[in-house]
């Protein structure tokens, strides 16, 4: 948080000795400053490759119509490369499940193509994001 940013004390006088004190910002100003909205929608897939996007993509879809549609969402996949290395030693293929996965995404009509997030840690092989706002 820059410095601009930081709610700032008040100082006030005293009216009995006149000293001057720091008066700490109020939590409501501090709550305020939070943006409005929804949390974010957060799954997580581990499995084979091929049967975690297809788990994806179905939840993607599950979730625009309990959101609405897709103007209002925003995608975020994180994918963790230790899982995803143990898949591809597994035998596992990226491609072509990965074109046909990216094909299917694109007739959802979103408004921007989902960011992918390599993670270095060890956890699920992906993780789906989705901001939404109402």
């Amino acid at each position: 948080m820059t410095a601009s940013n930081r709610a700032r004390n008040e100082y006030r006088r005293s009216p009995l000795d006149g000293s001057v004190a720091a008066v700490p910002p109020r939590a409501e100003a501090r709550r305020r400053k939070r943006p409005d909205g929804p949390e974010p929608l957060v799954w997580t897939f581990d499995g084979p490759i091929e049967r975690t996007l297809a788990d994806l993509e179905d939840t993607l879809r599950r979730a625009i119509v309990m959101v609405g549609g897709v103007s209002r969402v925003a995608l975020l996949i994180d994918l963790s490369l230790p899982a995803l290395q143990r898949r591809v030693v597994a035998g596992d293929a990226l491609q072509p499940a990965w074109g046909r996965f990216q094909e299917r995404l694109a007739g959802y009509g979103l408004p921007s193509p989902p960011r992918v997030r390599p993670l270095k840690g060890d956890g699920p092989l992906a993780t789906l994001v989705i901001a939404y706002r109402n």
